[in-house]
């Protein structure tokens, strides 16, 4: 049984919406799930999963979070390189471009996305959902 951290950031709740549909995806395929918030995640807890979904929304000029995400991401994403990783988040402007710039990060940083990063505008409709649970299910 694989083992897989689902790790997020929310200000408006959507994103937490995702992460949660994102568990009930992994758990759906068998994997034992944790829900961490980003605050409560670092490189020596990363150490413990086999596969790590992250989430955070577009903030500011479509960029990760700055307070809490991005420095906790900055931190594990070094750790990253043989683990399955996944990206999801919302935005509620522009058309994901920070999105974009947080796959090419990971590129560069040699981790592997496992499955293609979902994004929703505002809060996921069933579309919506159902991408978030596929997601969880490939990283299981």
């Amino acid at each position: 049984m694989s083992k897989v951290a689902v790790v997020y950031w929310s200000g408006t709740g959507n994103t937490a919406k995702m992460a949660d549909e994102v568990v009930n995806g992994a758990k759906d395929a068998g994997a034992q799930t944790d829900l961490i918030s980003a605050a409560d995640f670092n490189a020596d807890k990363a150490a413990a999963y086999d596969a790590i979904a992250f989430g955070c929304p577009a903030m500011g000029d479509e960029v990760l979070e700055e307070s809490e995400f991005q420095p906790m991401f900055d931190d594990v994403k070094n750790s990253l390189g043989s683990k399955k990783v996944a990206l999801f988040g919302s935005y509620g402007w522009g058309d994901g471009d920070w999105m974009r710039s947080w796959e090419d990060d990971c590129k560069n940083c040699g981790i592997n996305l496992v499955t293609d990063s979902v994004i929703c505008n505002e809060e996921p409709d069933e579309d919506g959902i159902a991408s978030c649970q596929s997601l969880g299910k490939a990283l299981a």
